[in-house]
């Protein structure tokens, strides 16, 4: 797919690996929609900068996706402005670090419904706009083996895994449906990267990737018109190191 003039939703495109998404596609000269939920304040400054940075169009819409109904009305709003989508980025996700004995029912179906309903509805949402695009899932290094201390993530980011491989088969040949899966890239909110860094464990290439890496996999994956039902890794051979255990 040559990007040049599509038009791409990205949730929880304000910051952090989104907005490296975002910028990368703005750089191809295709038009973003900026989903946040929180982040509305650098949601639109980093619109406002990719409007005149690439010349492209960009758009903010602010909406809360953790239900059904919020799903819906953003992908409407997200119409209304913007027009027919092209490409959905399903990058909005929460992460928690549980273990078995401190799990609650709360803290289970939250993830759950972020990191996997969420985007099953988004691109229920986004057929209704299109019958031929691309659909990028963001996952997670650890959907390649187990570890212990996260369980509800990590189950959850397994389903989007399944969810991507199955959509894939049943949407070709019109939407190609890929995940990239990054490593150690970021701290988690609030953290500092010394202790990421320290916590990230052994990454073979010797080089923890950053958010240009994950957003240079998202590209490729939509530039391609031969790939779909597939995982790229990001994380410097750590999923080749398979079951971690903390």
């Amino acid at each position: 797919m040559n990007l040049s003039g599509k038009t791409a939703i990205v949730t929880g495109g304000a910051i952090r690996l989104g907005g490296a998404v975002c910028e990368a596609l703005a750089a191809r000269q295709c038009n973003v929609v900026i989903h946040c939920r929180r982040s509305l304040e650098q949601a639109h400054d980093l619109a406002e900068r990719l409007r005149m940075s690439g010349g492209v169009r960009t758009f903010v819409v602010c909406g809360d996706i953790s239900t059904e109904a919020g799903c819906r009305t953003v992908m409407k709003r997200a119409g209304r402005l913007a027009g027919k989508m092209d490409i959905l980025v399903n990058n909005a996700s929460v992460f928690g670090c549980d273990r078995i004995a401190d799990l609650t029912e709360k803290n289970m179906l939250e993830q759950l419904r972020i990191n996997f309903v969420t985007p099953a509805l988004l691109m229920r949402e986004f057929l209704k706009q299109t019958v031929r695009g691309k659909i990028v899932n963001m996952l997670d290094r650890r959907v390649a083996g187990n570890e212990s201390g996260c369980l509800p993530y990590l189950l959850s980011k397994k389903a989007l895994a399944e969810l991507t491989a199955s959509s894939a088969l049943e949407l070709a040949p019109g939407i190609a449906v890929n995940g990239v899966a990054p490593g150690p890239v970021l701290p988690a909110v609030g953290k500092h990267l010394t202790e990421a860094k320290r916590k990230a464990g052994n990454v073979p290439l010797g080089r923890r990737p950053i958010p240009a890496d994950i957003a240079a996999a998202v590209i490729f994956l939509l530039e391609s018109d031969a790939i779909t039902g597939q995982v790229i890794y990001v994380d410097g051979g750590q999923h080749l190191l398979g079951t971690c255990v903390r």
